[in-house]
């Protein structure tokens, strides 16, 4: 029987403006952009845009009031269920292009960086508890040894680095991947946070996979309890990266139009995972990577710079994978390779496996197995490279060979002929060409 995920506490929505622990100018400056960027002019409207309950937002708009700042336009819209409209006084006006010109933030109201760190500790990576069956259902695609199984559910029930390493084409990008899906529970994402009077925009769709809204059971005896909506419910975040990734991308990005800031990559990842591939294909070396994360994964914390230079401490919890097809001791040294928790080896198939993998592939793409064209593959073919098997190959030759009958004009079949032509295409010969 499979375990279902631990449900995360969710954050409970403010109640009054006290409750959310941003200074009050900044809040009624935000509310004030917002109606005029929007051209909001009900409570209902604005209090859906800055993702607040309407009783909250309420105190924004009766606080601007009494500054002088809003006025009640002294009409009530029918279609707006009766509400009462508001608008932007002259006064109103100077001040919302004012804060304009100093941030043109505007919408969901940040949530501050205190509250946010109470929230990571409630869903912490590390509160997870990864078992067999899990981590088994999410790798069902994969033919993987089974002792490899044995030192990856540690590595991942710890939530601590983990770095895998061998030969390319053997699924470690596909692991990682499985990884992800073996947690399967949700966590609350800001769309962003504040510091210092700074919004930090951290909720991104391209990274964030928001759940779906569940409706509303009318039987139920009792309401679903709500959550703050300054947060969006989502999957466990994965970030993944590639020979792209460089330092700069781990700062936080400064939009000076704008004048907000993105969160960086490891922000957008709270709760969820960081997986570097291709390790040691990027412009950086490895070991100035790895002496980036040397804070994060030792104290897990990690340290941001705002414009002024001014530092500042955000929480650094998430399960980072690095990967790569070197052999550690190539990359880094061992300082560097004492920081990272895990080491696992993801070696090639053995001959059983890769005929497992070769069976499931070709009955995926419908490619009827042939015993001549398999005893070829492996009494002829696989002892020129010593009997080497990757997990790629096996996808990779069925393919040519449907590419082959495709073009020929024939039913997708296997033979000895067809395994030469793919193979063919596996290898490039090692040649000097002569220009």
């Amino acid at each position: 029987m499979t375990l279902q995920p631990t449900a995360i506490m969710a954050p409970p929505p403010p109640k009054t403006l006290t409750e959310m622990q941003l200074p009050v100018v900044m809040m009624r400056d935000i509310a004030l952009k917002t109606m005029f960027r929007k051209n909001i002019t009900e409570v209902s409207a604005l209090a859906s845009a800055l993702c607040l309950p309407r009783q909250v937002t309420q105190e924004l708009v009766d606080l601007a009031r009494e500054n002088k700042l809003l006025e009640a336009t002294g009409t009530l819209n029918a279609g707006s269920g009766n509400e009462m409209g508001y608008q932007l006084t002259e006064a109103g006006k100077s001040r919302t292009l004012d804060a304009l010109s100093q941030s043109e933030y505007f919408g969901a109201m940040p949530v501050p960086l205190d509250v946010y760190r109470a929230q990571i500790k409630r869903q912490s990576i590390r509160n997870i508890q990864v078992t067999r069956a899990q981590l088994t259902g999410a790798m069902g695609h994969l033919i993987l040894p089974e002792d490899l199984l044995n030192h990856l559910g540690p590595a991942v029930s710890a939530g601590r680095s983990i770095l895998m390493y061998g030969p390319p084409g053997n699924g470690k990008s596909s692991i990682s991947n499985g990884i992800r899906d073996a947690m399967g529970d949700k966590v609350f994402v800001p769309r962003a946070i504040e510091y210092a009077g700074q919004v930090i925009t951290v909720y991104d769709p391209i990274v964030h996979t928001a759940a779906p809204e569940e409706a509303e059971d009318p039987n139920a005896l009792r309401r679903r309890v709500s959550f703050d909506t300054r947060y969006v419910k989502c999957d466990r975040p994965t970030v993944i990266t590639g020979g792209e990734l460089s330092l700069d991308m781990l700062d936080l990005v400064y939009n000076p139009t704008a004048r907000t800031y993105q969160a960086p990559l490891q922000l957008k990842s709270t709760g969820g995972i960081f997986i570097v591939d291709d390790l040691g294909r990027q412009k950086e070396s490895p070991q100035a990577l790895i002496n980036r994360w040397i804070v994060p994964l030792e104290e897990g914390k990690d340290i941001l710079a705002l414009q002024s230079g001014e530092k500042f401490e955000v929480p650094f919890d998430t399960l980072v994978i690095f990967s790569t097809n070197f052999h550690p001791n190539e990359i880094f040294d061992q300082a560097a390779l004492r920081r990272i928790f895990f080491k696992i080896k993801i070696d090639g198939p053995d001959q059983e496996n890769f005929l497992k993998i070769f069976a499931m592939v070709a009955r995926a793409k419908k490619m009827e197995l042939n015993e001549a064209a398999l005893l070829h593959l492996l009494k002829v073919k696989y002892p020129t490279i010593g009997n080497v098997y990757a997990n790629y190959q096996p996808g990779f030759l069925i393919d040519q060979m449907r590419a082959i009958c495709d073009f020929e004009g024939i039913p997708y079949k296997m033979s000895p002929e067809l395994i030469d032509r793919a193979w063919a295409n596996m290898f490039v010969k090692d040649e000097k060409i002569v220009c």
